[in-house]
């Protein structure tokens, strides 16, 4: 027998926190999540979720460094990888919602814990309000 190793998509997720609150998209699956999306073959990651949370709010971002990557087992079948980066955003623009997802909103950091989402999204988002904190010391 030959061996098939499995194979699944890879998701890029931005942690965008504007003015002390991190942008946050609800989906189908009535959860928030980070805004990003599936990386195409050749693409490099830093890259394609920079035009992916242009795309899904309009904000033009600086990615910066990588904060966790992970395997979500989204439900039977459906497995992706996920990798979730710290991003900066120097506007003061309301995130304008593209048509990929019914909701788009800001919260506060205190307010992430209480949310309906995977925890190594909440993960990742106090590693990075951790490393905002450190870097202004």
């Amino acid at each position: 027998m030959t061996y098939q190793p499995h194979a699944f998509p890879v998701s890029v997720k931005g942690v965008v926190v504007q003015h002390g609150r991190v942008l946050l998209l609800k989906n189908e699956r009535d959860e928030w999540e980070l805004p990003g999306g599936k990386l195409e073959l050749g693409e490099a990651l830093p890259e394609r979720l920079r035009v992916r949370i242009a795309q899904e709010s309009g904000w033009q971002v600086t990615v910066g460094p990588i904060l966790d990557s992970w395997q979500y087992h989204i439900r039977e079948g459906v497995d992706v990888l996920i990798v979730t980066y710290g991003a900066h955003v120097d506007s003061d623009a309301v995130p304008t919602l593209s048509g990929d997802y019914p909701e788009a909103a800001l919260f506060d950091e205190s307010e992430v814990a209480c949310l309906n989402m995977p925890e190594p999204y909440k993960r990742s988002i106090a590693d990075w309000y951790g490393r905002l904190r450190e870097s202004v010391r």
